[in-house]
């Protein structure tokens, strides 16, 4: 119960740092941002944490490679659609992959949690294009964005989550993983955007280090969770932040919430329920 509650307000606070990352003009810069302060937060607490095990290594490795793709292809969404669809359907598609994947790495859910799991998805796809009309359809370009977006969602749950397990310590796999991307984050957006970073990360930077510090709070409870319970069903459970980004998107970006989009957040909450029983 308690790892659940954590991954829900996990949710939540990635919804969170998602609209302020939709928020920033020159997203390539307030990623950047993002990862000075996480590197900033972390590179400090080194010595005071336990180094990860060995075997965690190439996971945490492989982990920031997948990040650093996954946050290229958010920018990329962001570019191309409205938070309120593009998110839902990057969110969205990313639970099915990792309870495909963590099913062929053993673990197995209940029938209620498989039926939980398909509600979650379903409702999430719902609520992604719920209200949309035929003038206001995600692009090709951008549902495709998502879509891959989504599985690299999934690819960096599925190793993370082998990796932390493997550590022997949540806290230190977190802490030495964020020191060591946030420097890297950094160095690709200056890379992708030159010169031309250096004054857009002047602008609003305080709202962006404020999202990489959500950021990596979020996500640090996500690892912890993932050594208490299953993949699948801490990345469902992850998922219902787009709970949050619908009501984020109507009230921040002005998009519309209907009541078909209340219906599918109903959806989600049943699927959630399911998920979590045992």
């Amino acid at each position: 119960m308690i790892s659940a509650l954590a991954v829900l307000f996990a949710g939540a606070l990635h919804a969170t740092w998602n609209a302020l990352a939709k928020a920033v003009p020159d997203r390539h810069a307030a990623f950047g941002v993002m990862g000075i302060t996480q590197s900033l937060i972390c590179l400090p607490l080194l010595p005071f944490v336990a180094p990860p095990a060995a075997g965690s290594w190439m996971y945490g490795a492989v982990s920031i490679a997948l990040q650093l793709v996954y946050m290229l292809l958010l920018i990329r969404c962001y570019e191309l659609g409205d938070f309120g669809q593009v998110y839902p359907i990057a969110r969205g598609s990313a639970p099915l992959l990792v309870a495909i994947v963590a099913g062929i790495q053993g673990e197995r859910l209940t029938v209620l949690q498989v039926c939980g799991l398909a509600a979650t998805c379903g409702g999430l796809a719902a609520l992604a294009l719920a209200g949309v009309g035929r003038r206001n359809l995600p692009s090709r370009k951008a549902v495709t964005a998502a879509v891959l977006t989504g599985a690299a969602i999934a690819s960096y749950t599925v190793v993370d989550g082998l990796g932390v397990r493997e550590s022997g310590t949540a806290l230190g796999y977190t802490t030495w993983m964020f020191a060591v991307e946030g420097v890297l984050t950094f160095a690709v957006m200056t890379a992708v955007r030159g010169r031309a970073i250096v004054p857009a990360l002047r602008d609003r930077w305080l709202v962006s280090a404020g999202g990489g510090t959500i950021s990596m709070l979020a996500y640090g409870l996500v690892l912890w969770a993932q050594t208490r319970s299953a993949l699948a069903e801490v990345a469902a459970l992850r998922e219902t932040g787009i709970l949050w980004g619908a009501l984020i998107g109507a009230v921040f970006f002005a998009e519309r919430l209907g009541p078909r989009r209340v219906a599918a957040a109903g959806i989600v909450a049943l699927g959630v329920i399911l998920l979590s029983a045992h």
